[in-house]
């Protein structure tokens, strides 16, 4: 099977504004996370961006890079795009990889990559144990709940994905920011119009569960920060520098 990896980026989020171009270790957040998905060496990497900059970041540090409008509701959309843009008509598989996600584990990918063919799943992600009670309350650290326990199951599948909840159950996660859908899969995915959930959990995956598409979950061995606040960032910064 022929897998693409396309990472969504932009510079406006909400929340850290210009955050693909932060710097650590004297590459940006966004090259770093290009170098994560070929160390995968599962396919092609490629980032679809809507500003210039960050193209010309990727390009600058080897990576590969397509330009996308603006107008996109969610990454998955302006994935979808590049898609097109690509015109690869031989690809099977495409993996999402957040642009915000620099210590995303290459072993983690594979293995999602792996469940997907084993399976022949049409869509999946990936999940980790919550070993901190207080995470079950934070609102940027999205929660999975799956329909069987990882004991029971390898790639088990998702019943709900939240931001917050009270209580620990047995089948809730923490959720990673990566997608693998088979091509119509994401064809179908784009084609459907966000539903209330989506938009008011500001969750996408949401749109796939409202709409009867099934997403499977495959437990990773890493619970990677995300940057979403300008406390993540200090927070990777310090973890990546100490690293090396």
């Amino acid at each position: 099977m022929k897998t693409l990896i396309i990472i969504p980026s932009r510079l406006s989020a909400t929340r850290l504004p210009g955050k693909p171009l932060l710097k650590i270790n004297g590459l940006s957040i966004i090259s770093h996370v290009v170098k994560r998905a070929q160390e995968a060496e599962i396919g092609e990497v490629f980032v679809a961006a809507e500003d210039q900059e960050i193209i010309e970041e990727v390009n600058k540090n080897g990576g590969q890079a397509i330009l996308t409008h603006k107008q996109h509701k969610s990454g998955t959309d302006r994935i979808y795009e590049a898609l097109e843009k690509l015109s690869k008509p031989d690809i099977d598989l495409i993996i999402n990889l957040q642009g915000d996600e620099p210590l995303m584990s290459k072993e983690d990918i594979k293995n999602l990559h792996d469940q997907m063919i084993k399976t022949k799943s049409n869509f999946g992600t990936l999940a980790t144990i919550i070993k901190k009670k207080k995470i079950l309350s934070e609102q940027s650290v999205v929660k999975v709940i799956t329909r069987e326990s990882f004991k029971n199951s390898q790639f088990p599948e998702a019943v709900s994905f939240i931001r917050t909840s009270d209580e620990k159950s047995e089948n809730i996660y923490h959720h990673l920011g990566i997608y693998c859908y088979k091509v119509e899969t994401l064809k179908k995915f784009v084609s459907l119009q966000q539903s209330k959930n989506e938009i008011k959990n500001k969750l996408e995956q949401l749109r796939a569960l409202d709409n009867n598409m099934k997403i499977n979950v495959a437990l990773a061995k890493d619970s990677p920060l995300g940057v979403d606040t300008k406390e993540d960032f200090v927070a990777i910064k310090k973890i990546m520098e100490y690293k090396s």
